[in-house]
């Protein structure tokens, strides 16, 4: 049973930070992504970074220099670190990993106040 679960989550003010995490357990292997996506009510659900077991990462374009993801293999987590918060990063964040198949933790809400 693979679980993943997310944490980190919070309130901050406009131009706070935020550091989310996200620890994989269970028989797992071969990890080639690991993403953080957030879906703001009324919303699709968005990417907004990943991370290939290469360690090349990807950004949706509105968080680009103000948030970094990170991983590490031995411990099988995954970190979105956001900075520069703005309002409209206000969402239900999702950690995502694949491995043969795409596993999704429950998400943890993040609320940026103005």
């Amino acid at each position: 049973q693979v679980q993943l679960v997310e944490s980190g989550g919070g309130l901050v003010q406009a131009g706070g930070s935020l550091r989310l995490s996200c620890a994989v357990s269970g028989s797992i292997f071969s990890i080639v992504f690991m993403g953080w996506y957030r879906q703001a009510p009324g919303k699709q659900r968005m990417l907004v970074a990943s991370i290939t077991s290469g360690s090349i990462t990807n950004y949706a374009d509105s968080v680009k220099g103000r948030f970094t993801i990170s991983r590490d293999n031995a411990k099988n987590t995954v970190n979105l670190q956001m900075n520069s918060l703005k309002p409209e990063d206000t969402a239900l964040y999702y950690c995502m990993v694949h491995s043969g198949r795409p596993y999704w933790g429950q998400g943890t809400q993040v609320t940026v106040s103005s």
